[in-house]
This record gives C-alpha cells, sequence and structure tokens, in this order.
C-alpha cells in the first residue's frame, strides 16, 4: 500500500481517539505533572463505570489498524540497529532506523554513515556531525 494513504489513515485515526489520562488527574495535584493512564479499580469509580461526564476509558475499539500500527509519523517502520550487520536485513523504502542508545560515538558515525549511503531515514541522528556528507 502507498505510504502517504497509509499515514493518512493513522492521521485519521489519532484524530479520533481521545487523549486517555488518569482518573481525577484535574483534581489531584500530585498527577497534574503526570498524567499518565492508570486503569481506575475502585469498587465506586465513576469513571471504571463509564459514567456520563467522566473521561473515556482504554477500550479495544480505539486501537488502529495493523496496517499502520507502531508506524513512524513520517510513515516508515521504526527498528533499532546497533551494528552493520543490522541493516543487511532492512529495506529503505519500508523502515526507518533508531540508532542504538548503548553504542559509542565512533560506531555511531560509522554506523549513521553507512545508513545514509544505504539510503535510510535515520531518525535519531541530530547530534552526529557526518564528514563529507
Amino acid at each position: 500500500m502507498d505510504i502517504d494513504k497509509l499515514v493518512e489513515i493513522k492521521r485519521r485515526y489519532k484524530d479520533r481517539k481521545p487523549v486517555f489520562l488518569r482518573h481525577l488527574w484535574w483534581k489531584k495535584p500530585k498527577f497534574k505533572n503526570d498524567p499518565k493512564w492508570r486503569k481506575p479499580k475502585g469498587i465506586d469509580n465513576k469513571m471504571r463505570l463509564k459514567l456520563k461526564g467522566y473521561p473515556p476509558m482504554v477500550e479495544v475499539g480505539y486501537r488502529s489498524p495493523r496496517l499502520v500500527r507502531g508506524m513512524h509519523p513520517s510513515g516508515f517502520k521504526p527498528v533499532v540497529v546497533s551494528c552493520i550487520k543490522d541493516l543487511d536485513k532492512l529495506d529503505p523504502r519500508i523502515h526507518a532506523i533508531y540508532l542504538d542508545s548503548s553504542i559509542g560515538l565512533k560506531k555511531r558515525m560509522e554506523l549513521a554513515k553507512i545508513a545514509l549511503e544505504k539510503g535510510f531515514k535515520v531518525i535519531n541522528s541530530s547530534g552526529i556531525a557526518i564528514s563529507g556528507g
């Protein structure tokens, strides 16, 4: 399927999906800084009971199609790469790469240079200056 069409499908599904925040994040100061999702489990919890006026809960129906699940906003499937051999298994038309955080600067620069020569999109190479490229 065309990448532009997949990106459009992903954008449409993302627009319809609400932002899921934990119960009472608007009332409790300790949740204001980090209101990430936690499933409400209380016996009388209004959000768990899905009462009108309370934020939506995470449910199966909000899931995106399998084709666009896990896709980077650029339309590529992200893959973490830690050595040059990993690049041989990938296709630059389908995959974008993240350089593994555990590799050092010397190897990181070499790996980024080879990846760009092969035509890959390197997502997290912002701090690397590649000479001659």
